[in-house]
Protein backbone atom coordinates (compact mmCIF):
# COMPACT_ATOMS: atom_id res chain seq x y z
CA UNK A 1 0.00 0.00 0.00
CA UNK A 2 1.15 3.48 -0.65
CA UNK A 3 -0.30 6.82 0.21
CA UNK A 4 -0.57 9.45 -2.45
CA UNK A 5 -1.36 13.01 -1.53
CA UNK A 6 -2.70 15.07 -4.40
CA UNK A 7 -3.17 18.55 -3.08
CA UNK A 8 -3.19 21.83 -4.93
CA UNK A 9 -0.81 23.75 -2.69
CA UNK A 10 0.32 26.63 -4.85
CA UNK A 11 3.19 28.60 -3.39
CA UNK A 12 4.92 31.80 -4.29
CA UNK A 13 8.16 29.90 -4.61
CA UNK A 14 6.80 28.13 -7.69
CA UNK A 15 7.05 31.43 -9.50
CA UNK A 16 10.08 32.83 -7.73
CA UNK A 17 12.14 29.66 -7.99
CA UNK A 18 12.96 29.85 -4.30
CA UNK A 19 11.21 26.81 -2.92
CA UNK A 20 13.21 26.89 0.30
CA UNK A 21 11.38 30.07 1.33
CA UNK A 22 8.01 29.44 2.95
CA UNK A 23 5.32 31.43 1.13
CA UNK A 24 2.80 33.57 2.95
CA UNK A 25 -0.06 32.16 0.85
CA UNK A 26 -1.05 28.57 0.16
CA UNK A 27 -4.01 27.28 -1.84
CA UNK A 28 -5.54 23.93 -0.95
CA UNK A 29 -8.38 22.24 -2.81
CA UNK A 30 -10.26 20.56 0.00
CA UNK A 31 -13.04 19.27 -2.24
CA UNK A 32 -13.47 19.24 -6.01
CA UNK A 33 -16.64 17.15 -6.23
CA UNK A 34 -20.10 17.67 -7.63
CA UNK A 35 -23.53 16.50 -6.41
CA UNK A 36 -22.51 13.03 -7.62
CA UNK A 37 -21.67 10.86 -4.59
CA UNK A 38 -18.09 10.11 -5.62
CA UNK A 39 -16.31 8.64 -2.57
CA UNK A 40 -12.97 9.97 -3.83
CA UNK A 41 -14.10 13.60 -4.11
CA UNK A 42 -15.57 15.63 -1.28
CA UNK A 43 -17.97 18.47 -1.96
CA UNK A 44 -16.71 21.84 -3.21
CA UNK A 45 -14.39 23.62 -0.80
CA UNK A 46 -11.21 25.63 -1.28
CA UNK A 47 -8.88 26.92 1.43
CA UNK A 48 -6.60 29.92 1.08
CA UNK A 49 -4.14 29.87 3.96
CA UNK A 50 -2.21 33.09 4.64
CA UNK A 51 0.44 33.13 7.36
CA UNK A 52 -1.20 29.99 8.77
CA UNK A 53 -4.64 31.62 8.88
CA UNK A 54 -7.27 29.78 6.78
CA UNK A 55 -10.00 31.36 4.68
CA UNK A 56 -12.38 28.74 3.30
CA UNK A 57 -14.60 29.11 0.24
CA UNK A 58 -17.71 26.90 0.24
CA UNK A 59 -18.64 24.10 2.59
CA UNK A 60 -19.39 20.95 0.65
CA UNK A 61 -19.75 17.55 2.32
CA UNK A 62 -16.52 16.42 3.99
CA UNK A 63 -14.91 19.84 4.30
CA UNK A 64 -13.82 19.58 7.95
CA UNK A 65 -12.25 16.15 7.57
CA UNK A 66 -10.45 17.26 4.42
CA UNK A 67 -9.07 20.22 6.37
CA UNK A 68 -7.90 17.82 9.08
CA UNK A 69 -6.22 15.63 6.47
CA UNK A 70 -4.43 18.65 5.00
CA UNK A 71 -3.28 19.66 8.47
CA UNK A 72 -1.96 16.16 9.11
CA UNK A 73 0.04 16.44 5.91
CA UNK A 74 1.78 19.68 6.74
CA UNK A 75 -0.67 22.56 6.23
CA UNK A 76 -0.39 23.96 9.75
CA UNK A 77 -3.10 26.57 9.33
CA UNK A 78 -5.79 23.99 8.62
CA UNK A 79 -6.01 22.64 12.15
CA UNK A 80 -9.74 22.20 12.68
CA UNK A 81 -9.92 24.67 15.57
CA UNK A 82 -8.60 27.34 13.18
CA UNK A 83 -11.65 27.19 10.89
CA UNK A 84 -13.06 30.64 11.65
CA UNK A 85 -13.81 32.30 8.29
CA UNK A 86 -16.09 30.94 5.58
CA UNK A 87 -17.18 32.46 2.27
CA UNK A 88 -20.10 30.90 0.36
CA UNK A 89 -20.35 31.37 -3.40
CA UNK A 90 -24.03 30.39 -3.52
CA UNK A 91 -26.52 28.31 -1.60
CA UNK A 92 -26.79 25.14 -3.68
CA UNK A 93 -26.85 22.12 -1.37
CA UNK A 94 -23.59 20.61 -2.68
CA UNK A 95 -21.80 23.82 -1.63
CA UNK A 96 -23.51 24.13 1.77
CA UNK A 97 -24.34 20.60 2.98
CA UNK A 98 -21.16 20.74 5.08
CA UNK A 99 -22.20 23.98 6.77
CA UNK A 100 -23.49 22.37 10.00
CA UNK A 101 -20.21 20.44 10.18
CA UNK A 102 -18.22 23.66 9.67
CA UNK A 103 -20.23 25.38 12.39
CA UNK A 104 -20.22 22.69 15.08
CA UNK A 105 -17.26 20.32 14.69
CA UNK A 106 -14.53 22.98 15.11
CA UNK A 107 -16.45 24.36 18.10
CA UNK A 108 -16.49 20.92 19.72
CA UNK A 109 -12.76 20.65 18.95
CA UNK A 110 -11.80 23.83 20.82
CA UNK A 111 -12.37 26.67 18.38
CA UNK A 112 -12.05 29.65 20.71
CA UNK A 113 -13.17 32.52 18.49
CA UNK A 114 -16.33 33.51 16.61
CA UNK A 115 -17.05 31.92 13.23
CA UNK A 116 -17.57 34.52 10.50
CA UNK A 117 -19.72 33.42 7.54
CA UNK A 118 -20.14 35.58 4.43
CA UNK A 119 -22.36 34.77 1.48
CA UNK A 120 -25.12 35.94 -0.84
CA UNK A 121 -28.54 36.96 0.44
CA UNK A 122 -30.07 33.98 2.20
CA UNK A 123 -26.84 33.03 4.00
CA UNK A 124 -27.90 34.55 7.29
CA UNK A 125 -31.32 32.91 7.12
CA UNK A 126 -29.86 29.49 6.28
CA UNK A 127 -27.42 29.77 9.18
CA UNK A 128 -30.15 30.77 11.62
CA UNK A 129 -32.22 27.71 10.71
CA UNK A 130 -29.21 25.43 11.23
CA UNK A 131 -28.68 26.90 14.69
CA UNK A 132 -32.37 26.39 15.51
CA UNK A 133 -32.21 22.78 14.33
CA UNK A 134 -29.28 22.10 16.66
CA UNK A 135 -30.63 24.05 19.64
CA UNK A 136 -30.76 21.03 21.96
CA UNK A 137 -27.18 20.11 21.07
CA UNK A 138 -26.06 23.67 21.75
CA UNK A 139 -27.81 23.77 25.13
CA UNK A 140 -26.29 20.48 26.26
CA UNK A 141 -22.77 21.36 25.13
CA UNK A 142 -22.80 24.85 26.60
CA UNK A 143 -24.77 24.17 29.77
CA UNK A 144 -23.99 20.54 30.49
CA UNK A 145 -20.95 18.76 31.86
CA UNK A 146 -18.94 18.77 28.64
CA UNK A 147 -16.11 21.32 28.68
CA UNK A 148 -16.85 23.97 26.06
CA UNK A 149 -15.48 27.26 24.82
CA UNK A 150 -18.49 29.53 24.30
CA UNK A 151 -16.68 31.82 21.85
CA UNK A 152 -16.45 28.91 19.40
CA UNK A 153 -20.25 28.76 19.27
CA UNK A 154 -20.56 32.47 18.46
CA UNK A 155 -21.74 32.28 14.84
CA UNK A 156 -21.88 35.54 12.87
CA UNK A 157 -23.41 35.17 9.41
CA UNK A 158 -23.69 38.10 7.04
CA UNK A 159 -25.39 38.56 3.67
CA UNK A 160 -23.03 40.46 1.38
CA UNK A 161 -23.22 42.19 -1.98
CA UNK A 162 -20.62 42.70 -4.73
CA UNK A 163 -17.58 44.71 -3.76
CA UNK A 164 -15.08 44.50 -0.93
CA UNK A 165 -16.63 42.34 1.77
CA UNK A 166 -13.74 41.55 4.12
CA UNK A 167 -10.28 42.81 5.02
CA UNK A 168 -7.70 41.99 7.65
CA UNK A 169 -3.90 42.05 7.94
CA UNK A 170 -3.60 39.03 5.64
CA UNK A 171 -6.14 39.47 2.91
CA UNK A 172 -8.64 41.64 1.07
CA UNK A 173 -11.68 39.81 -0.27
CA UNK A 174 -13.95 41.08 -3.04
CA UNK A 175 -17.17 39.41 -4.17
CA UNK A 176 -18.46 39.68 -7.74
CA UNK A 177 -21.57 38.34 -9.40
CA UNK A 178 -21.39 35.38 -11.75
CA UNK A 179 -24.01 33.83 -14.00
CA UNK A 180 -25.34 30.64 -12.43
CA UNK A 181 -28.66 29.98 -14.09
CA UNK A 182 -31.70 30.72 -11.94
CA UNK A 183 -29.83 32.03 -8.90
CA UNK A 184 -30.40 35.74 -8.29
CA UNK A 185 -27.12 35.92 -6.37
CA UNK A 186 -24.15 33.70 -7.09
CA UNK A 187 -20.64 34.96 -6.42
CA UNK A 188 -17.05 34.48 -7.33
CA UNK A 189 -14.35 35.83 -5.01
CA UNK A 190 -11.00 37.51 -5.45
CA UNK A 191 -8.45 37.21 -2.63
CA UNK A 192 -5.48 39.58 -2.60
CA UNK A 193 -2.68 38.74 -0.18
CA UNK A 194 0.87 39.98 0.28
CA UNK A 195 2.17 37.59 -2.39
CA UNK A 196 -0.77 36.29 -4.37
CA UNK A 197 -3.97 37.19 -6.18
CA UNK A 198 -6.40 34.27 -6.35
CA UNK A 199 -9.82 34.20 -8.03
CA UNK A 200 -12.40 31.51 -7.27
CA UNK A 201 -15.23 31.13 -9.76
CA UNK A 202 -17.73 29.16 -7.72
CA UNK A 203 -20.33 27.57 -9.99
CA UNK A 204 -21.08 29.60 -13.08
CA UNK A 205 -21.81 29.70 -16.76
CA UNK A 206 -19.38 31.89 -18.73
CA UNK A 207 -19.21 35.25 -16.94
CA UNK A 208 -17.41 38.38 -18.06
CA UNK A 209 -16.99 39.25 -14.40
CA UNK A 210 -14.44 36.40 -14.08
CA UNK A 211 -12.26 38.00 -16.74
CA UNK A 212 -12.46 41.40 -15.07
CA UNK A 213 -11.79 40.02 -11.58
CA UNK A 214 -8.76 38.01 -12.66
CA UNK A 215 -7.14 40.33 -15.22
CA UNK A 216 -3.72 38.70 -14.99
CA UNK A 217 -4.21 37.22 -11.52
CA UNK A 218 -1.76 34.66 -10.18
CA UNK A 219 -4.28 31.83 -9.92
CA UNK A 220 -7.75 31.31 -11.36
CA UNK A 221 -9.65 28.37 -9.83
CA UNK A 222 -12.57 27.64 -12.16
CA UNK A 223 -15.27 25.03 -12.53
CA UNK A 224 -15.61 23.18 -15.86
CA UNK A 225 -17.52 20.47 -17.68
CA UNK A 226 -16.26 18.05 -20.31
CA UNK A 227 -17.56 18.59 -23.81
CA UNK A 228 -16.99 14.92 -24.60
CA UNK A 229 -19.14 13.89 -21.64
CA UNK A 230 -21.70 16.63 -22.31
CA UNK A 231 -22.41 15.21 -25.78
CA UNK A 232 -23.67 12.01 -24.13
CA UNK A 233 -26.08 13.75 -21.77
CA UNK A 234 -29.87 13.77 -22.30
CA UNK A 235 -31.22 16.98 -23.88
CA UNK A 236 -32.84 18.20 -20.65
CA UNK A 237 -29.52 17.91 -18.82
CA UNK A 238 -27.69 19.61 -21.68
CA UNK A 239 -30.06 22.57 -21.34
CA UNK A 240 -29.42 22.73 -17.62
CA UNK A 241 -25.64 22.43 -17.70
CA UNK A 242 -25.18 24.89 -20.55
CA UNK A 243 -27.11 27.50 -18.54
CA UNK A 244 -25.50 26.82 -15.16
CA UNK A 245 -21.92 25.77 -15.95
CA UNK A 246 -18.87 26.40 -18.17
CA UNK A 247 -17.64 24.01 -20.87
CA UNK A 248 -13.96 23.30 -21.44
CA UNK A 249 -14.01 25.32 -24.66
CA UNK A 250 -15.75 28.24 -22.98
CA UNK A 251 -13.25 28.15 -20.14
CA UNK A 252 -10.38 28.22 -22.62
CA UNK A 253 -11.82 31.45 -24.06
CA UNK A 254 -12.22 32.94 -20.57
CA UNK A 255 -8.67 32.04 -19.56
CA UNK A 256 -7.22 33.50 -22.75
CA UNK A 257 -8.83 36.83 -21.88
CA UNK A 258 -8.31 36.67 -18.10
CA UNK A 259 -4.59 35.72 -18.44
CA UNK A 260 -4.03 33.92 -15.12
CA UNK A 261 -0.49 32.74 -14.42
CA UNK A 262 -2.06 29.41 -13.48
CA UNK A 263 -5.49 27.97 -14.25
CA UNK A 264 -6.74 25.33 -11.79
CA UNK A 265 -9.75 23.19 -12.68
CA UNK A 266 -12.15 22.10 -9.94
CA UNK A 267 -15.78 20.99 -9.60
CA UNK A 268 -15.18 19.05 -12.82
CA UNK A 269 -18.28 17.53 -14.43
CA UNK A 270 -16.87 14.59 -16.37
CA UNK A 271 -19.67 12.10 -17.13
CA UNK A 272 -17.22 9.34 -17.92
CA UNK A 273 -14.69 11.48 -19.78
CA UNK A 274 -11.03 11.33 -18.77
CA UNK A 275 -8.81 13.94 -17.19
CA UNK A 276 -6.66 13.83 -20.32
CA UNK A 277 -9.60 14.53 -22.62
CA UNK A 278 -10.72 17.64 -20.75
CA UNK A 279 -7.16 19.01 -20.65
CA UNK A 280 -6.90 18.37 -24.39
CA UNK A 281 -10.17 20.23 -25.00
CA UNK A 282 -8.82 23.25 -23.15
CA UNK A 283 -5.38 23.07 -24.77
CA UNK A 284 -7.01 23.32 -28.19
CA UNK A 285 -7.75 27.01 -27.52
CA UNK A 286 -5.68 27.98 -24.47
CA UNK A 287 -1.92 27.56 -24.16
CA UNK A 288 -1.29 28.74 -20.62
CA UNK A 289 -0.43 26.58 -17.62
CA UNK A 290 -3.35 24.38 -16.48
CA UNK A 291 -3.67 22.04 -13.49
CA UNK A 292 -6.45 19.45 -13.15
CA UNK A 293 -7.23 19.80 -9.46
CA UNK A 294 -8.04 16.97 -7.09
CA UNK A 295 -8.92 16.40 -3.47
CA UNK A 296 -6.60 14.98 -0.89
CA UNK A 297 -6.34 11.37 -2.00
CA UNK A 298 -5.09 8.55 0.28
CA UNK A 299 -4.45 5.21 -1.29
Amino acid sequence: MWKFLLMAVLTASIYAGAQSIKPATQLVLLGTGTPNADPDRSGPAVAIVVNDVPYVIDSGPGVVRRASAANRNGIKGLAVANLRRLFLTHLHSDHTAGLPDFIFTPAVLDRDAPLLIFGPPGTREMTSYILKAYRQDLDIRLKGLEPAKPKGYDIRAKDVFPGEIYRDDNVTVKAFKVNHGSWNYSYGYRFDTVDRSIVISGDCAPSESIIKACNGCDVLVHEVYSEEGFAKRPPEWQRYHSKFHTSSSELADIAAKARPRLLVLYHQLMWGASKESILKEIAGKYHGKVVFGGDLLFR
